[in-house]
């Protein structure tokens, strides 16, 4: 008998909880004052402006000679003085060069391809030593400033035409201290 009072409890509990469920209360959104949105520009945060002492701090050796701040020179062919419209460049190069005195740099001498090995090691030499002078004669100190010559070994650009050997005869300047 306790079974049976127990079995109809529970059907009775299960008919009941499904008839509960079947009737869903459905609630109406409540509608308030219209609110209107702003859209208000967001204030963006500008980086600072880095001086120019700052971005030489920052960047390495590596950084700065690919950034190329210091310009390369060319030479005509057979020559090793300054051509004059390389001088306005060599003047960047010490303008930048005494604005930052702690910086040592090397000049390299290169040659185009024609010539002996000892004649072109001789011009790149002759070439590396004639900007290093062209510095100093602008206020760089000489001890800041060393220089070497690769003559033909090291190319810019490979070519046998007049534009290819301009590109190849040129002083380069690497910076190897901060």
């Amino acid at each position: 008998m306790k079974r049976f009072l127990i079995i109809i409890l529970a059907l009775a509990f299960i008919l009941l909880l499904g008839a509960c469920s079947k009737k869903a209360a459905k609630v109406e959104p409540v509608q308030g004052p219209a609110v209107e949105t702003v859209d208000e520009p967001v204030a963006q945060v500008e980086k600072p402006v880095l001086s120019e002492e700052e971005l030489f701090q920052q960047k390495s050796l590596e950084e700065l000679n690919k950034d190329q701040v210091l310009k390369m020179i060319h030479f005509d062919f057979d020559m090793y003085s300054i051509r004059e419209d390389m001088k306005p460049v060599m003047q960047a190069n010490a303008n930048w060069l005494l604005k930052f005195p702690s910086v040592e740099v090397l000049v390299e001498g290169h040659c185009d391809e024609r010539g002996t090995i000892e004649y072109n090691i001789a011009l790149g030499e002759k070439r590396a030593e004639a900007a290093r002078n062209y510095l100093v004669s602008l206020g760089l100190s000489a001890a800041k400033v060393k220089i070497i010559s690769y003559g033909k070994s090291k190319p810019l650009v490979t070519g046998v035409d007049e534009a290819t050997y301009f590109q190849n005869r040129r002083a380069e300047f690497v910076i190897t201290k901060k």
